[in-house]
């Protein structure tokens, strides 16, 4: 044939298309790698940038939090059963916290402070209100339902049942509350009490393992940026842990922005030292209008630091558990590691909690339709609520005389 390859076998040809479906994995293989390299990018830029998963301290004290948010309410619902809004001038009933021998001047200025806590704040905001004690309750058990049934809910309401279950057995063990199992003598190292005991221990070092190394990889992040902030002086390492943490943390400077910026609202004079990594992450626009001051960088420092340190703790309980038998393994340093571990971590858990606690204080929490279908039908009875988190009166400061000596 005219034009053709004397060296072309049968089956050979010229054609492209059908070259490349002779041999398509030479031809795919290109693509399939950068697809595998950008999704690699991909996850490495959702890991740097995503928040750790939650772990049990924390989704019990959110639990926790809002049941005890709504039972501290409670207590306060008598106080503000006397401050009423009254076109006659009358006297409000006296309540628990404001029963005093108060003269009439006296109790209208007392009854004018009080409206002023009750009053929204410029912006027409309102904190939630409280509930009687039966529907916060309810209230209570229908978030921890809801928390319940959903994935990670599940899983720690089954790993908290599990620690709670085989960590009070131990401690009946240790309190010697089963005689039976003392056989011959409760000290025996081979007796049911001693076995037992050592049956628990291990259970126990498996479920401390869940949060110890399930969450590590997004600790050591976290102290890697840490240490680029520290070390290196890469300001950049701090942005990205307030934007990981900006839930209770705050960038120093921060609070001089003004209350508008938010997420969606960004502008061009923002410093950039200001701004979390990703910008996303910056606090939401707060609802009272003021800004929580910045959060000192130690008490980044101590959180990071405290849950490290409970993995250290945790990989030195399985060294000692794993590797060492119950007959030469020392008694003291089981219990030594173990209250190590969780002691450091709910110190640790509890800065991120009382921070976070003083931001939403000052910044204030969202409203349900329920919280202002309350507030407006306390409002048309005349019950007004006080405007913090709390629901309580704000506490006075006393003056110091001395300091302070009027003028004669």
């Amino acid at each position: 044939m005219a034009g053709s390859d004397p060296n072309a076998g049968p089956f050979s040809t010229t054609d492209p298309a059908m070259a490349h479906s002779a041999h398509p994995e030479t031809v795919d293989r290109p693509a399939t790698r950068s697809s595998v390299a950008g999704l690699v990018r991909s996850l490495s830029q959702e890991f740097e940038e995503s928040r750790p998963p939650v772990g049990l301290m924390a989704a019990t004290g959110d639990v926790a939090s809002t049941m005890a948010a709504d039972q501290e309410r409670h207590r306060q619902a008598r106080s503000l059963e006397g401050i009423r809004r009254s076109e006659s001038g009358s006297r409000p009933a006296a309540s628990s916290d404001d029963a005093t021998l108060a003269s009439p001047a006296e109790h209208i200025a007392h009854k004018r402070t009080d409206r002023e806590h009750t009053e929204p704040f410029e912006n027409g905001y309102h904190f939630p209100p409280k509930y009687p004690w039966q529907e916060s309750t309810k209230h209570g058990l229908v978030s921890f339902w809801k928390f319940v049934i959903t994935p990670w809910g599940f899983f720690w309401t089954v790993y908290s049942l599990n620690v709670v279950a085989w960590g009070g057995m131990l401690f009946l063990l240790l309190c010697n509350a089963a005689p039976a199992m003392c056989t011959p003598d409760c000290n025996d190292i081979d007796s049911p009490r001693r076995k037992w005991v050592e049956y628990d221990s291990q259970i126990l070092t498996v479920l401390f393992c869940v949060t110890a190394f399930g969450l590590a990889p997004w600790r050591f992040r976290d102290l890697w940026y840490l240490l680029k902030y520290r070390i290196n002086g890469d300001y950049s390492g701090l942005r990205r842990l307030a934007g990981i943490h900006r839930g209770w943390f705050r960038l120093p400077g921060s609070q001089e922005l003004a209350a508008s910026v938010g997420p969606d609202n960004i502008s061009a004079d923002v410093p950039e030292k200001c701004i979390p990594i990703p910008a996303k992450s910056i606090p939401d626009a707060p609802l009272t209008g003021a800004r929580a001051p910045a959060t000192p960088v130690w008490k980044m420092e101590f959180a990071i630091w405290t849950m490290v340190l409970n993995t250290f703790a945790q990989c030195g309980l399985c060294g000692i558990m794993w590797g060492q038998n119950r007959y030469d393994r020392a008694s003291w340093t089981t219990g030594f590691l173990v209250g190590l571990g969780c002691v450091i971590a709910i110190v640790g858990g509890l800065v991120m909690f009382f921070e976070g606690k003083k931001v939403k204080s000052i910044e204030g929490v969202p409203c349900s339709e329920r919280d202002k279908e309350r507030l407006a039908q306390d409002q048309e009875q005349g019950l007004y609520h006080y405007n913090n988190i709390k629901d309580k009166k704000p506490k006075q400061k006393v003056r110091d005389p001395e300091a302070n000596p009027e003028k004669k």
